[in-house]
């Protein structure tokens, strides 16, 4: 025995010698522990409670903040080295196995007392790590090992088809220890070791000849599952939990919806029963609730905060669970990572493995976590990303490149997406996709009960904040000579001194005190903001009559300070846009405030009209379930098809010259032949009808005015010069280029233009020079997201 233990020791000592890295390492610690003691903490620390993990150091120190910055980093290093061993131990022999769980139970073993006595540990347990480290190296065959135990270079492959290899190397070479994660992957330091990284784990290098490539974990595709409607929401209420303020408030409305669900559910399977949909693997990021985004709404759901986020998040997760789909929800970074299999460090490397997911729903606070933590796999599965936009996205805002040259760059845009993976909480530009949230529906016996019950002289104001009140003095005093007047407004101990004292302020009221409060109104009026809420939709839905400010000029990010900064350059022409065009009189009534006898006349108005409750299709749970599941089933971001039309397609079309397009009988629109195959898209190219926009118009009006909606899903078949002629555009010459009003003609050079950058199409881009080019399509009554041949 004595004698095993003296040739261990000798060759614990030989080891520590000879492998210089390790030694040198060691030596650092040890020089560390000795300046940090003495020098930076200047002997001032107390010790707390000892954590759960081996090296797990909670400290109190005096010193600052860079002392515990430098024990975190020696605690993140030293759970890298322990994986490593985990990861060299399944090369090993059985008997190197056996002594690494020698060393993981000394490891588990470890639990000092006092600071220094922990930091002495960690710089002996380095030391036995490394010699342990080293001993299995020497079993392992990796090519390139010389007679002395240290590994030679590897030689840079010279391959034309990984042009940026070399380049990749002297970046290894520089910069390996910026990030953890590169030793996390097993990177050392050594030429070997960066080159199976930069061939296995990155793609910028070929795979290595002497690496056994069949050894390579492979993570086969699960089966795929078929989608059933779901009418039970017990579930979902227990993933989402309720650790705080904001998640209670998604549950109470989740809950008071779930008879609601439940029957559309019923509705929606009958009328989808032959379609085959399969179950989508989905993770919900909720940005803005985590912690690390600060999760400003929390606090504020008690204090008259906005809840419209909160609002349509809680009806994305009864939608998803819904139509069957398997999610998984995540509130905090950590949950991201752990459901993404981010590897540990700053996000330099990409995932430990595929993506696990299908879709990944996410807003703009999410979406920057996930590019911080995904590394160069957010690129790769940017495609599968879908961003829940409050106000929208348009194209030039979201093209980085031209963003940044063009003047468009904000905080918020700029991710190179689809437009289309912008989801909205209203139809505000075609460019991106609706989402929209649930209005409470009101069954039979409810709508008898609301006519028999309304009061006609009683007005509820849409302000639950006292700031909104200011300087509304007037209006309030002309509608209440005619009405009773309520608010809901937050206080705490006094009465807001911004509410005059003729209003009856009920404070803030819980969902279904609100509900009967409105069910008695003939009236909810807005002041000019929250824009675009929920609230004048759910008014409407219990009867009430809907004034609303109009804005002249339009409210927009060139004119007004709250929109500033939004990603996108949408005129808002009153409150709630949605309200004023697709619902409008009799249930919406919008005026100039500023002008009194115009809104004297509307409030007179307001008290002869009899209105009954009223929801958009869109707006119902079953008219979500129908949406969603289309964009689920169809909307596919990740395959990328060629250019239009592919080499020598065109000679397969009719006419002189030869086009796929024909003009539709009586108009000067353009649709596409029927005797021409239509290459795969979604929406069907036989919605598609073709118009030629007046100059300084959007495609999204020039639409609208044909009633019909801009489709940019068509851009790409509509970007060539048949379509131009078609349209009669006289072109004298014609070029590509990158612009978001493209395609289009120059409207006095006779010049067109076609799309260079398909990230550039735009159904929002106006230009006072250029008439464009705009694919239209019609829309299911009720359920403007869909056209009729796309269900």
């Amino acid at each position: 025995m004595i004698a095993v233990n003296t040739e261990c020791i000798t060759m614990v000592r030989r080891c520590l010698l000879t492998f210089k890295p390790f030694r040198i390492f060691v030596a650092g610690i040890g020089f560390f522990s000795l300046c940090f003691l003495m020098t930076s903490l200047g002997g001032q620390f107390s010790a707390k409670r000892l954590g759960d993990a081996p090296f797990s150091i909670r400290t109190e120190v005096l010193g600052g903040l860079e002392s515990r910055g430098v024990l975190r980093k020696i605690s993140d290093m030293l759970e890298i080295i322990m994986k490593r061993i985990d990861t060299l131990s399944k090369l090993s022999n059985s008997s190197e196995s056996q002594r690494l769980e020698e060393l993981s139970s000394a490891l588990h073993r470890f639990q000092p007392v006092g600071l220094v006595e922990r930091i002495q540990a960690i710089a002996q347990n380095v030391s036995d790590m490394a010699v342990r480290m080293e001993q299995i190296l020497k079993k392992t065959n990796i090519p390139g090992r010389g007679r002395d135990g240290v590994i030679s270079q590897c030689e840079v492959p010279k391959d034309p088809g990984y042009p940026d290899c070399a380049n990749k190397v002297d970046w290894m070479r520089a910069r390996w220890t910026s990030d953890p994660c590169y030793a996390f992957y097993g990177v050392d330091g050594s030429e070997c070791s960066f080159l199976i990284y930069l061939s296995e784990v990155e793609w910028f290098c070929p795979p290595l000849a002497w690496r056994n490539q069949s050894s390579h974990l492979t993570i086969s595709r699960l089966p795929k599952r078929q989608a059933f409607l779901r009418s039970d929401l017990a579930l979902l209420l227990e993933q989402v939990g309720s650790g705080k303020e904001s998640l209670s408030f998604m549950r109470r409305r989740m809950r008071r919806l779930a008879a609601q669900w439940a029957a559309a559910a019923r509705r929606l399977d009958e009328r989808l029963r032959s379609q085959y949909r399969e179950q989508k693997r989905i993770l919900v990021h909720v940005g803005f609730l985590t912690e690390e985004s600060g999760d400003v709404f929390s606090p504020k759901v008690l204090k008259g905060g906005p809840l419209g986020e909160m609002v349509q998040w809680a009806d994305i997760l009864s939608t998803l669970h819904v139509l069957g789909h398997n999610l998984r929800i995540s509130l905090s970074v950590k949950e991201l990572q752990g459901s993404l299999g981010v590897p540990p460090g700053r996000g330099s490397c990409p995932l430990i493995g595929p993506l696990p997911f299908d879709l990944i729903y996410t807003d703009y606070h999410g979406l920057q976590q996930m590019k911080q933590h995904m590394g160069l796999s957010f690129r790769q599965h940017r495609c599968h990303i879908r961003v829940i936009d409050t106000f929208g996205t348009e194209p030039a805002y979201n093209h980085e490149e031209y963003a940044t040259v063009h003047g468009y760059r904000t905080n918020w845009g700029y991710w190179n997406l689809n437009c289309k993976q912008y989801m909205t909480m209203f139809p505000h530009t075609p460019d991106n996709s609706f989402m929209g949230f649930v209005t409470e529906e009101v069954n039979q016996t409810a709508r008898m009960n609301i006519q028999k019950d309304k009061v006609n002289n009683m007005a509820v104001v849409y302000g639950k904040e006292a700031n909104m009140w200011k300087g509304k003095e007037k209006l309030l005093t002309i509608l209440h000579h005619y009405m009773d007047i309520h608010g809901t407004v937050y206080y705490e101990a006094q009465r807001p001194p911004e509410v005059p004292a003729f209003v009856r302020n009920h404070g803030l009221l819980p969902q279904n005190e609100l509900q009967q409060l409105l069910r008695k109104a003939k009236l909810f009026m807005g002041f000019g903001f929250p824009y675009e809420g929920p609230a004048p939709l759910e008014a409407i839905a219990n009867g009430c009559i809907f004034l609303q400010p109009k804005f002249d000029p339009p409210r927009s990010s060139l004119n007004h300070e709250f929109f500033r900064g939004k990603p996108t350059s949408r005129e808002v022409s009153s409150q709630h846009p949605y309200a004023e065009q697709y619902i409008s009189k009799p249930h919406v009534i919008t005026v100039d405030l500023n002008n009194s006898q115009e809104f004297e006349a509307a409030v007179r108005d307001v008290l002869k009209a009899k209105v009954e409750p009223f929801i958009p299709y869109e707006f119902t749970c079953e008219g979500m379930l129908e949406r969603v599941n289309a964009y689920i089933q169809h909307q596919d971001f990740c395959h990328h098809s060629g250019p239009f039309p592919a080499i020598n397609e065109s000679k397969s079309w009719p006419g002189n010259p030869p086009s796929p397009f024909l003009q539709l009988s009586n108009s000067t629109a353009l649709i596409w032949a029927p005797n021409i195959s239509a290459p795969a898209c979604w929406p069907p190219l036989s919605a598609l009808q073709l118009l030629l926009s007046p100059e300084a118009l959007s495609c999204v009006k020039t639409c609208q005015d044909a009633g019909l909606i801009c489709e940019p899903a068509f851009f790409p078949f509509i970007n060539n010069m048949e379509a131009f002629n078609g349209l009669n555009a006289h072109c004298e010459s014609l070029e590509s280029e990158k612009n978001h009003v493209y395609p289009a003609v120059h409207v006095d050079r006779r010049e067109c233009f076609l799309q260079k950058e398909p990230l550039l199409f735009s159904c929002a881009g106006i230009s006072g020079k250029h008439q464009r080019l705009c694919p239209c399509r019609d829309f299911l009554h009720g359920q403007v997201a869909l056209c009729r041949d796309c269900l």
